[in-house]
């Protein structure tokens, strides 16, 4: 009688949740869904009263009146090759202080950690200037190294999955160097491969960091040719005034890859989450 009766009330108590959960959820989709119909209406069909959810027809006129206002296809490869690029850099430094940090012992160890941790404390603004002055008397400025070599640092995906890697049982490195796997051979075929979902969820982290970078590119670059997505949706927006047709169809562009990059990962992603969950 217990049992069914907190059974029953769970199920009383849980349509209320559900209907509350399914609400935020509708409220975090709204501006997506509003700016992806945006995308195809026309500059009246924006500004109706009351407001038009649906455009009268679907067309691809805003799309091609950003690429004629503004150099909308050099931003898109730019924020492309650098943010791949940095991507990948970062996981390579990322994976392989990991997991010196996680499994191998070194003089000043806990020392490095913490003087490494601490850096995730200091505000971006407190390091530009000085980045800055680097990269200028190097003559790295309105460069592709410039935009892409100061930001591969990621001390936050380093955290990740160092605490990853510690969760992996020290058995089987030690019966791969029993084989004869040396600390580079142990990376790449224990290591990696059990983490594949930590990783993946690292990469997107620091892909979407990448992405939506602005601070940095707006300092080290000073050409309009070597600016990127964020950047350049401001140029747009002072070009357009109050086109918001056009500035959605730009947002709307600018964040397809970033989409792509998610579902890809989704999968790995949930696993990691999940795995974090359980082992936390």
């Amino acid at each position: 009688m217990v049992k069914h009766k907190k059974k029953s009330l769970f199920r009383k108590y849980n349509i209320p949740v559900f209907l509350l959960l399914l609400l935020i959820a509708l409220l975090m989709v709204f501006p997506f869904v509003w700016m992806f119909l945006s995308a195809f209406k026309t500059q009246a069909e924006v500004y109706a009263y009351p407001p038009q959810w649906l455009p009268n027809s679907f067309h691809l006129n805003n799309f091609r009146k950003v690429f004629e206002m503004v150099p909308f296809g050099r931003f898109y490869y730019n924020t492309i090759v650098t943010t791949v690029a940095q991507t990948a850099l970062q996981m390579i430094l990322s994976i392989t202080a990991a997991y010196a940090f996680a499994k191998l012992d070194f003089p000043a160890k806990r020392a490095l950690y913490m003087f490494m941790q601490s850096a995730m404390f200091v505000p971006m603004a407190v390091s530009v200037i000085p980045l800055y002055l680097m990269v200028a008397k190097l003559g790295l400025v309105n460069t592709y190294l410039g935009l892409i070599l100061p930001q591969i640092l990621g001390v936050f995906t380093t955290v990740l999955l160092m605490s990853f890697f510690k969760s992996i049982p020290d058995d089987l490195l030690d019966a791969a160097k029993i084989d004869g796997c040396g600390y580079y051979s142990i990376l790449w075929q224990v290591i990696i491969p059990n983490s594949k979902n930590a990783i993946s969820a690292a990469t997107l982290f620091a892909f979407l960091s990448h992405w939506k970078s602005y601070l940095w590119p707006l300092l080290v670059t000073n050409n309009t040719n070597m600016r990127t997505l964020p950047i350049g949706m401001k140029y747009l927006i002072t070009e357009a005034s109050n086109d918001y047709h056009l500035m959605m169809a730009a947002a709307l562009m600018s964040i397809l890859p970033v989409l792509l990059v998610y579902v890809i990962s989704e999968e790995n992603f949930v696993k990691s989450i999940t795995l974090s969950g359980v082992k936390g």
